[in-house]
């Protein structure tokens, strides 16, 4: 959830960006287009990670990776700087989390409704776009965008302790099994470099057709929401006379509904063919942005 929001500020501070440095539109998104890279490239090192130090320290390590970016976010004055502190130093730690969080989570505590539970997770994220943005978008309006990008690095410190008490790597931490695992299912622990093991996850991954497929199908998502509708919205809608908290919650609206899909996938996945489902949504998603203009 807060991987979700820390990842959708930058949206919020285009405009106030703008305002101050008098950077363009095209030089901020540069920062957003290497956050949104990094996020999708670090996952399977995150992954790796993961599996060979645990999930709670690579976790903290996120976190601390997040705040500071935010933090130092407020005393730069060129783009270089945006690019290094919300593109590279964010973007590598929200891509240690969410998404690649949210399925080795799934992976290793459940068996049986791993779907409903991946979609739950997923659903965090939504939630987290839909707390953040009108709060971050009425500190950018009204205290200004240094508050707002304070608060995040604040917000990333807070979870800190709490994923450090109570986050367990495994359900053998606590001396059980994943829910409705069996002695079969139980996956011997990874050993050796994460880095090798990352690239040999890739190896094996780009040799086949349905990585590419799916790969494929999650660039398009990416390009639609994260790259379009996440980035530009809230620019486009201040362009057009809305004040920067209605369009933030504008966008939060989105989040509800994402929720509620995301919800309603991870049941629909545990019972139907996902291809048939990925049809449907991608369908959908196209119909409604030929709509949008």
């Amino acid at each position: 959830m807060g991987a979700a929001g820390f990842r959708a500020t930058p949206s919020v501070l285009i405009v106030p960006l703008q305002n101050e440095f008098g950077w363009n539109r095209a030089v901020i998104s540069v920062a957003v287009s290497i956050n949104l890279i990094l996020f999708g490239l670090t996952g399977p090192f995150a992954a790796a990670l993961m599996d060979r130090f645990g999930l709670r320290k690579v976790t903290v390590g996120a976190l601390a990776t997040v705040s500071a970016g935010a933090l130092l976010t407020t005393i730069m004055n060129s783009p270089w700087q945006l690019y290094l502190l919300w593109g590279v130093v964010v973007g590598l730690g929200t891509g240690c989390m969410a998404s690649v969080l949210a399925a080795t989570v799934a992976g290793r505590w459940f068996v049986h409704r791993r779907g409903l539970v991946l979609g739950a997770l997923t659903a965090a994220g939504a939630t987290g776009q839909l707390i953040f943005l009108p709060a971050l978008g009425w500190m950018a309006q009204y205290l200004g965008w240094r508050v707002a990008a304070v608060s995040v690095g604040l917000a990333a410190l807070a979870v800190v302790p709490v994923v450090a008490i109570f986050l367990r790597n495994r359900p053998s931490d606590l001396g059980l099994r994943a829910y409705g695992a069996t002695e079969a299912d139980n996956v011997p622990l990874a050993t050796g470099s994460p880095i090798v093991n990352a690239f040999r996850g890739l190896k094996v991954g780009v040799r086949s057709r349905d990585f590419w497929l799916l790969a494929g199908s999650f660039f398009i998502c990416g390009a639609s929401t994260n790259g379009l509708i996440g980035t530009h919205l809230i620019p486009a809608s201040m362009d057009h006379g809305m004040a920067e908290v209605t369009a933030a919650s504008l966008l939060a609206v989105i989040g509800v509904f994402d929720v509620i899909g995301t919800l309603a996938s991870g049941y629909l996945t545990d019972r139907f063919d996902s291809r048939w489902l990925l049809f449907f949504y991608y369908g959908l998603r196209g119909l409604s942005l030929l709509l949008l203009p």
